[in-house]
């Protein structure tokens, strides 16, 4: 079975909504942050200040690559990865994307109260982080638009969201 892939901005809830979707399909779920971090054995945003973001981006698409072999798992990917080189393309190719699409509003206010550091927002003020995420966000949609399908995230508790991504997969519930 091919692969799905959530793709969205940071704080879409991919990685959540990406558990609770693996569970009700029975597939594997792979959090491609989380992994790079296992792997490397250093945050995110530790690795940002050592090292950069580019070269971040050269290891994180050798770790996409590395999932297109699998076979039926959900993989949540970080909010750049699609933007990164050919990298959407080569997820369409190899599974099934699906843009967890966000109001900036309603990301500005997840991300303003996470209590998990991300590295390009970490030390920014509300004013700030608000017109980070409209410009990011605007200079992101093009590759974003480019899933196979788009869900709307807000106002849907991740239940509900996975329930509501599996049909328009093809693909039965396994659990309810």
């Amino acid at each position: 079975m091919k692969n799905v892939y959530l793709i969205g901005y940071m704080g879409a809830g991919k990685s959540t909504a990406g558990r609770q979707l693996a569970r009700l399909l029975g597939y594997d779920f792979l959090d491609l942050d989380r992994a790079f971090e296992e792997t490397y054995k250093i945050s995110i945003v530790d690795f940002f200040d050592k090292y950069d973001e580019d070269t971040f981006r050269l290891i994180e698409r050798k770790m996409l690559e590395n999932t297109f072999s699998l076979k039926s798992h959900v993989i949540s990917t970080g909010g750049g990865t699609v933007c990164n080189g050919d990298n959407i393309r080569q997820i369409n190719e190899h599974g099934i994307s699906v843009y967890i699409r966000m109001h900036p509003d309603s990301l500005f206010h997840r991300l303003r109260n996470s209590k998990r550091p991300r590295p390009r927002i970490i030390n920014l003020k509300d004013a700030e982080l608000k017109r980070f995420i409209e410009k990011d966000l605007e200079q992101r949609d093009s590759f974003y638009q480019m899933a196979h399908l788009q869900i709307k995230g807000e106002d849907l508790n991740f239940n509900a969201l996975a329930k509501l991504i599996a049909p328009k997969l093809g693909i039965s519930l396994l659990k309810d």
